[in-house]
């Protein structure tokens, strides 16, 4: 499947007013006027790529109303070049037989990039039979240890009294306050 890529290098349509242009593309792309400027620096930019084509024609249509001439160029197709590793020298024995051992499993590198894991060595893990719990348990909590032997209870029944009110203040002197008939 071909896949397309929508390039713009500045180019308006015939006829079409340059501000015009670049406000219909101000809205078209949500972009301020600065970024919209750098789109007519005659550089080319590609606008999106990896399209199939109909969609790369919307796009092309799309800018052609606003006032843009865009080019719809076909990418090149990539293909993924893999390395094959070499042939084993002797078959490996079954998963279940005693010979096969994994905690020295080497793990033999695609490319470059998984190079980095060649030397790395697989633990031994083992498999738990079904329905085992496999998380370890949490020990009870215990009650913190804590020393009451300051505090005293009163007797029941007994009367604990009530907070005392604090004294008011000294009565304000209204000597100076006169009534008038």
């Amino acid at each position: 499947m071909s896949r397309y890529e929508v390039v713009f290098s500045g180019q308006l349509v015939l006829g079409a007013d340059m501000t015009l242009v670049q406000a219909n593309l101000g809205r078209l792309f949500q972009a301020d006027p600065q970024r919209i400027a750098l789109m007519f620096s005659g550089r080319r930019l590609v606008i999106k790529n990896n399209l199939d084509e109909a969609s790369a024609e919307k796009y092309r249509t799309t800018l052609e109303r606003a006032g843009a001439v865009v080019e719809i160029i076909a990418m090149p197709e990539e293909i993924e070049e893999i390395e094959l590793g070499p042939a084993p020298e002797a078959a490996e024995p079954a998963i279940g037989s005693p010979e096969k051992t994994y905690s020295s499993s080497r793990v033999l590198p695609r490319d470059e990039y998984m190079a980095a894991f060649s030397d790395v060595e697989a633990p031994d893990y083992e498999i738990a039979p079904l329905g085992d719990d496999l998380q370890d348990r949490k020990p009870e909590p215990q009650a913190p240890q804590v020393d009451l032997s300051q505090f005293t209870l009163a007797p029941a029944g007994s009367d604990m009294g009530q907070a005392k009110a604090a004294p008011a203040g000294p009565a304000p002197d209204v000597s100076h306050i006169k009534l008038q008939d």
